[in-house]
């Protein structure tokens, strides 16, 4: 079962995560991270590491955010890999904890 990264995780894109993996899954966008579920080996060791907590198990993204599944896999495949931690936006302390921010994801 891969791990999915959600909403909260739109426009803070903090990269704590992205160090801890150890088979490189993960991909960065302008304002958003993704897991790719097909090299995902559910090592557990990011879910911890995201200071938002926008890290779950397929099995436990909360309710109404199951989309996240399915755009997570597609956003995967056109995002490239990031392997190092970055500086997170200037402004994503702003952004923590809001709700809503589907609508603010940029592709």
């Amino acid at each position: 079962m891969p791990f999915v990264v959600t909403e909260s995780c739109i426009k803070c894109k903090y990269t704590d995560c992205v160090e801890v993996c150890p088979v490189d899954c993960f991909h960065v966008g302008p304002n958003f991270l993704v897991i790719d579920p097909d090299e995902c080996i559910d090592c557990t060791l990011c879910e911890p590491e995201c200071p938002v907590n926008a890290i779950y198990p397929e099995d436990d993204v909360p309710a109404g955010q199951e989309m996240f599944v399915a755009l997570n896999a597609e956003l995967a495949k056109a995002w490239p890999v990031i392997t190092a931690r970055i500086d997170a936006p200037a402004d994503a302390k702003d952004w923590e904890g809001k709700p809503d921010k589907l609508a603010l994801l940029e592709r």
